[in-house]
Order: structure tokens, then C-alpha cells, then sequence
């Protein structure tokens, strides 16, 4: 029986994860996932392939959505009033209309001083826009723990140490499928009190080989070997990033049932 293992959103985008026993899925994901955005002097999106140390930013929603915790080793935890509709700034944001509600200064030389470099922090303006005729097609993204392990039999072959699921950050982690990358050809399933479906496969960047625990680029692993077996036309591949058919809630250890084959 497969089952659900792990659940995590990740509030700030390219920041930490932040692990949760049960989570609610809407049609856009988890409520606060990926809510809120680290962008440079233009609006252009830092990510951790130019700045690894994003890794160990945790951001925390607090009070329904109303604050924002932000805590990284070695710095005082900071904990923001959220804005909103506050000043908007242009951004250039995946999934984002093209701005991004800034919140604030005390938050822009709390994060720069941790990244090491001038940069803002963003909320997202208008989440619904996320979802074209109410379907988000990379709402989730999800790994099962077959694949990973399938993965690093791979990676130990060459003599190299395997990689944790954390380097993926995935919404869901499944546990109980036989085969790898089954999750591949998930047309539908049942997960708790949702379903979710195929939306496309997840196309792997640099973000992979950075240490999520100690935000420091590692590499060439796992990118050097999935190259060997996973190569899409677009980059290589691992996981799936799904589409919420029914809103519900979903728990550690709620049961998996594919109900539809591609």
C-alpha cells in the first residue's frame, strides 16, 4: 500500500522547508507555498543556484497569514507584520502577474544581510491568477521515495554519497510503490481527502546540488547521473508536478490509490 510519508510547504520561495504533519490543498497548492519571494534590486527572482544560503532561510506563516517569521543560524529571528496590498514593485517571478507586494525595509536588511547581497522580499499579489480556468497545473510537486531510492542505488555506483529527498523540495513524498518513478505515469489519485493529477514532469535545475541543510553548493549530484537516464528535451527529469482536481486535506500517512493511468 502506498502511503503519504512526508508533507512540506515552502512559504518563501528558494527558502527552507517547512515540514507539517497535514495540509490543505487547494487548487494553487498548499494556502501559503511559495507565497512570498526573494528578488534582487530589479525585480528579478534570487535563487539558489546564485545563492545557496536561501537554503537555510526558513520563513514561517503565522497568525493565518497575518505574520511571517524569518530565522536563518547565526542571525536574531524576525517576525513581520505581513503586507498585503501594500507598495507593489515589479518582479519577474514564476507564476507571478508581473508584481509583487513589498513588505518593507527591516525585512530587505534582514535577508540581505544573511544572502550576503542587496535583495527585497515580495508577497505574491493576487494567488487566484496562479490558475487558468481554475486549474494550476504545477500546483504540487511530488517525489516518491522509490525513485529516490532507484536514484541512488545509481549515484552509489559511481562511488559517490547518495542525496536526501530535501534536495527536490517536494509538497508530497510517497512511500510503498514498488516500481521507481511510478509517479511518472499517475494520470489521477486518491490522496487523503484530495485527488490530484498529472500535470507535467519536473524539469531539474542547479537547485539539486545545494546542501538544503547547510545552503552550500555541493554538486554534481544528482544532476551527473540523472543525465545518464532521465534527459527530457527540455533538461532532466524527476518527479511530477501535479494538478489539485478535489481541494481537501491531506495527512502523514493517508493512503494513495491511482485511480487513473496515463
Amino acid at each position: 500500500m502506498a502511503t503519504v510519508r512526508a508533507l512540506a510547504s515552502y512559504p518563501i520561495k528558494g527558502c527552507a522547508r517547512v515540514a507539517v504533519d497535514r495540509a490543505e490543498l487547494t487548487p494553487t497548492g498548499p494556502p501559503h507555498d511559495r507565497l512570498f519571494a526573494v528578488v534582487g534590486p530589479e525585480g528579478q527572482t534570487v535563487w539558489q543556484g546564485e545563492a545557496p544560503l536561501l537554503a537555510v532561510v526558513r520563513g514561517r506563516v503565522l497568525e493565518e497569514g497575518a505574520k511571517l517569521e524569518l530565522s536563518a543560524p547565526g542571525a536574531d529571528d524576525l517576525v513581520l507584520d505581513v503586507a498585503v496590498d501594500g507598495p507593489v514593485r515589479p518582479v519577474d517571478v514564476e507564476k507571478w502577474p508581473g508584481t509583487g507586494v513589498d513588505q518593507g525595509d527591516e525585512a530587505a536588511e534582514w535577508l540581505s544581510g544573511v544572502i550576503g547581497r542587496p535583495v527585497r522580499l515580495v508577497r505574491e499579489p493576487a494567488r487566484a491568477s496562479r490558475a487558468r480556468d481554475g486549474v494550476d497545473p504545477t500546483a504540487l510537486l511530488v517525489v516518491s521515495l522509490s525513485s529516490l531510492d532507484g536514484l541512488n542505488a545509481r549515484i552509489a555506483a559511481k562511488g559517490a554519497d547518495p542525496v536526501p529527498v530535501e534536495r527536490f523540495r517536494p509538497n508530497i513524498v510517497i512511500d510503498g510503490w514498488p516500481e521507481p518513478h511510478t509517479e511518472d505515469r499517475v494520470g489521477r489519485m486518491a490522496v487523503g481527502g484530495a485527488e490530484i493529477g498529472f500535470g507535467e514532469l519536473a524539469i531539474r535545475c542547479a537547485v539539486t546540488l545545494v546542501d538544503q541543510s547547510a545552503g552550500v553548493r555541493v554538486g554534481p549530484e544528482p544532476l551527473r547521473t540523472l543525465a545518464d537516464y532521465r534527459r527530457e528535451p527540455d533538461g532532466v527529469s524527476f518527479g511530477l508536478k501535479a494538478v489539485v482536481l478535489t481541494p481537501g486535506e491531506v495527512a502523514v500517512g493517508d493512503e494513495v490509490t491511482v485511480t487513473e493511468w496515463r
